[in-house]
């Protein structure tokens, strides 16, 4: 059975106008909307390797096992596409490190990126408007083929690490360098390791994450590769009361085509993009409240239906 988990990058604190939720709040929410797991995003505020120690990862996973939550993952956000050696072996430590933490943690995935651009803050509110044009424009003189060869070596030096740890890698199919499933697919196949599997994830099959046929290819093809994924947007309630979700994501088809081949991971929900409301004014936690609990709403719906 697939299982519905919240990422705690919802509740970072960044996205939203206010403090991050601490650990112990953000597995409470987790539990009350009816989540089944959380996925721990291994940087500040929630779980940095500069910030926990071993005594801080055992209080974790007290703390999960009090409400009945699962370690879904943990997340890493790590860049290995720099063309200075130095920026890539300070990524590799910092993986290492989330390597060891994931471990420390009891999760048994961690997600990757290749090339994650990160984000700024404007008046304390994370924005991609700068880290976007960074990423199209850094080290402009870089080709894509060496990034591509940049990151797959830090991957494989990565992957050794996990398997000396008993940690399994989920790429996500995430831009830059990869920008289609088929990218991932192919670093996947080229790092081979088998510690190195996949997270795809339907919203970033745009502009094809609409389309039926090629979201269920999509998910054939990644096959048994599949170890985690995550879903996002905003959702809305209809006439009815029911939880429906904003976006042109075709959630249904993905979850019908994981079932299909036999997915029993999870697909943990994230806001990670800046929250407004209707006056486009950056809105509070309560916001963030009212979305985690519709998306939970909606998903184990969908889950539990398709």
């Amino acid at each position: 059975m697939i299982k519905v988990g919240l990422y705690s990058v919802t509740y970072s604190g960044l996205w939203y106008r206010g403090r991050a939720a601490t650990v112990t709040e953000l597995l409470g929410k987790a539990k009350e909307r009816g989540f089944q797991g959380v996925e721990l995003a291994l940087k500040r505020p929630h779980s940095s390797p500069l910030d926990l120690d071993q005594t801080a990862c055992e209080e974790i996973r007290k703390e999960l096992d009090k409400e009945g939550i699962e370690l879904a993952a943990c997340a890493s956000y790590n860049d290995f596409s720099s063309p200075v050696v130095e920026h890539r072996e300070v990524e590799l430590y910092f993986v290492k490190g989330q390597i060891a933490l994931t471990r420390a943690l009891g999760a048994k995935v961690l997600r990757m990126f290749a090339a994650w651009p990160g984000v700024t803050l404007r008046d304390g509110v994370a924005t991609y408007d700068m880290t976007r044009q960074y990423a199209r424009t850094h080290y402009a003189d870089t080709t894509t083929l060496e990034k591509w060869h940049f990151v797959r070596e830090g991957l494989r030096e990565a992957a050794q690490f996990a398997q000396e740890a008993g940690i399994m890698l989920a790429l996500q199919n995430h831009a830059p360098v990869i920008n289609t499933y088929e990218d991932m697919l192919a670093l996947i196949r080229e790092v081979d390791s088998p510690n190195l599997k996949a997270c795809l994830d339907c919203p970033l099959l745009r502009p094809h994450a609409d389309d039926a046929e090629y979201v269920a290819r999509a998910v054939r093809d990644t096959g048994a590769l599949q170890v985690h994924s995550h879903f996002g947007g905003e959702f809305h309630r209809d006439a009815q009361g029911q939880a429906q979700q904003d976006a042109d994501v075709n959630y249904p088809a993905f979850i019908k085509a994981l079932k299909e081949t036999g997915y029993d991971g999870y697909i943990c929900y994230e806001f990670c993009h800046p929250c407004l409301d209707e006056g486009h004014e950056v809105a509070g936690m309560a916001r963030i409240d009212e979305q985690t609990r519709m998306a939970a709403e909606y998903m184990t719906r969908l889950v539990e239906g398709t």
